[in-house]
């Protein structure tokens, strides 16, 4: 049996974000139409690491794709060592016999999706004429979310605070180069959201830095960090009276910034508006009203990972990237 075996810049060569908007919303809509077999999350912490690692996977019946994901973040790298924060593997099975089709890597499937879940969340509840975002962290997942959002709308500010201040030079310089935007490095959180109409989470926070009183009407806020139990960027009290919309509604409650607006009391699982796949579907109101605060938890979904995978493994099959291996 013949493997195929795909690095990094293979995966590269066989990925477009536009295309992965696309892929993603057909992987919604999948899911919501019961054709996604996906187990619950695996999660492991290595907290004297500073570290943990997912395991996401699904039988997506439409493809006929198995897919397994194995993804670490470690949050010291780059510091003692030089190897990036996060990092992960893709495994992709024949769903009719289980043989193994691809190896490949699953860091920039990630970081990709992600940002296209993002994009498709802000061109469903985003106001049309959102111009300005507001991101924090200046990581790879920064970049992702503020490269997705270029193509459903006309950025024109993108204003970033992080933690790590060093990021921040390389973040703005890069974005500058790469969107029309104008990028602005922010000292705090305060002046980062000011005037702001997208609001984007991507850090590991335990403690919320977001506070309502920062969270004003009209905006639509993409919680992306908060992936498991025990993580924070949100005050939970933002979710009250907002209109609230998951990936995945089992996964945000057990793990998600909705889990930590249920805990926190400020609002019930009946108070969740509908999953992303129903927006897609028509079956739930994009956004009603120009002052409506709107929120989009997700979590990451194993389909997000399958219908990426296997629109990078048919592009290098086309493109003859990768090398083969026997397997078996």
């Amino acid at each position: 049996m013949k493997t195929l075996l795909l690095s990094m810049e293979d995966v590269q060569k066989a990925l477009s974000m536009k295309e992965v908007i696309d892929v993603v919303e057909e992987g919604y809509l999948a899911f919501h139409r019961g054709k996604v077999r996906q187990p619950e999350i695996v999660s492991i912490e290595m907290p004297e690491n500073n570290g943990e690692t997912d395991i996401k996977s699904c039988y997506n019946e439409l493809n006929e794709r198995i897919s397994v994901k194995v993804a670490s973040g470690f949050y010291n790298n780059g510091k003692n060592n030089n190897l990036p924060t996060m990092m992960g593997t893709i495994l992709l099975y024949d769903g009719t016999n289980g043989a193994l089709l691809c190896v490949m890597d699953g860091s920039l499937i990630t970081g990709i999706r992600t940002g296209a879940a993002g994009a498709i969340s802000s061109k469903l509840l985003a106001r049309k004429d959102a111009a300005t975002v507001a991101v924090f962290g200046a990581g790879g997942q920064a970049r992702m979310q503020v490269e997705g959002l270029c193509h459903v709308m006309n950025l024109r500010e993108v204003r970033v605070f992080s933690e790590n201040r060093d990021e921040l030079t390389g973040y703005q310089k890069e974005m500058e180069q790469q969107t029309a935007a104008r990028v602005v490095v922010c000292n705090n959180p305060e002046e980062t959201m000011a005037g702001s109409d997208i609001v984007i989470t991507t850090t590991p926070a335990k403690t919320p830095y977001i506070h309502q009183s920062l969270v004003k009407p009209g905006m639509h806020i993409v919680a992306v960090g908060a992936d498991m139990a025990g993580k924070n960027e949100l005050d939970p009290a933002i979710f009250r009276g907002a209109k609230i919309v998951n990936d995945s509604i089992a996964q945000c409650v057990s793990r998600g910034e909705t889990r930590n607006a249920l805990m926190a009391g400020v609002m019930t699982e009946s108070d969740i508006h509908g999953e992303i796949g129903q927006l897609l579907a028509g079956e739930k109101a994009l956004r009603e009203c120009e002052n409506e605060i709107t929120i989009f938890d997700t979590t990451g979904m194993g389909i997000q990972d399958n219908v990426t995978a296997v629109m990078v493994y048919e592009r290098a099959l086309q493109k003859g990237l990768g090398s083969v291996f026997q397997f078996m």
